[in-house]
């Protein structure tokens, strides 16, 4: 039947040919607020006075200002109404420090903006329409035909449920390249970019992580079990490992760390990252993965670190975003 035939021919170019090997990060961008707040002051007087815990954040990045208080004092006069003002600035701003973030990745990865194929924007920010990803892909000048797909409310866990569509994305569309972008919270603290290819590869493009990803709900270890087990390592020993971890607070670091009986070193990159930012919501898995890179780089002979690593975030539920990292130089 002549329908019949030409339905097959329709249907075989429209198949999507697989890339040839597995997704990996090929560049990364974080930005942040000019505005910088240390958690000094009353607060180190009230840990001090109680003998609490602190909290292992020192400084926090914020778009707010002195400026923009007095130009909307209803920011902070509870007796105000506030939300569409709040709204108004975060519509405007996170496009804008996403900007940031997007093209320092995009200056790494060296090749044009044009050659992005997908946009996947994830955010813990309302939402307007235009919508965000959209703002951000005229501001990056992105292809016309990008494919975008907006990411909302997955709280902390953002940053890595980003990725894990990345790489599926990646892995099953050859020559994609996707720009896995997470924003701040509505205190606008922080963006982050990273750019996601699967091989192959083309000239100046240089893996930083490769990604093997998996969902759980659960707890840590079968979360952690089940994720290696998917690429064949039934038993890792966990300080064999690096370790990209969403620092939501210093008690889900100092809790992974005496579970699963981890040396200090192996979250100084997490810890790192809440010190200097605070909590960032899912835009801190970046944040994190980039400090890993910036120690690796720095401590030289990339051959000699850890081969295998995981990186955790962590959404409502409670979620356990969880993708299994290679390095690509060991």
């Amino acid at each position: 039947m002549p329908g019949a035939a030409t339905a097959v021919v329709v249907d075989s170019r429209l198949c999507t040919q697989h890339a040839e090997g597995p997704a990996a990060v090929l560049a990364i961008g974080t930005a942040n607020p000019a505005n910088i707040v240390y958690q000094d002051g009353f607060a180190d007087y009230y840990f001090g006075l109680t003998k609490s815990h602190r909290s292992g954040i020192e400084k926090r990045y914020i778009h707010l200002d002195e400026k923009l208080i007095r130009e909307h004092p209803e920011i902070i006069d509870k007796h105000m109404p506030s939300l569409e003002t709040r709204v108004d600035i975060v519509t405007t701003e996170i496009p804008k420090l996403a900007e940031s973030a997007a093209q320092k990745a995009i200056a790494e990865w060296g090749r044009p903006a044009t050659d992005i194929t997908h946009l996947i924007f994830s955010t813990y920010s309302g939402c307007s329409a235009p919508s965000a990803d959209l703002k951000l892909a005229s501001l990056l000048g992105l292809n016309p035909s990008v494919s975008r797909t907006i990411l909302s409310l997955h709280g902390c866990s953002g940053g890595g449920r980003a990725l894990q569509l990345a790489k599926e994305l990646a892995e099953n569309n050859r020559d994609a390249r996707m720009k896995a972008k997470s924003s701040a919270m509505d205190c606008l603290d922080g963006a982050g970019a990273i750019i996601v290819g699967a091989d192959p590869l083309v000239d100046g493009e240089r893996p930083l992580f490769e990604m093997v990803p998996t969902l759980i709900k659960d707890n840590i270890r079968p979360c952690l079990l089940n994720t290696f087990r998917s690429v064949g390592n039934m038993d890792p020993n966990w300080n064999d490992l690096f370790w990209a971890v969403h620092p939501g607070g210093r008690a889900i670091l100092d809790n992974i760390e005496g579970e699963l009986q981890l040396q200090p070193a192996k979250l100084a990159a997490s810890r790192h990252v809440l010190s200097e930012y605070g909590n960032m919501s899912g835009t801190m898995i970046a944040f994190v993965l980039d400090e890993l890179r910036r120690r690796r780089e720095k401590e030289g002979d990339e051959h000699q670190q850890p081969e295998w690593g995981v990186m955790l975030a962590f959404g409502p539920g409670i979620t356990i975003e969880a993708i299994v990292l290679r390095n690509p130089l060991s």
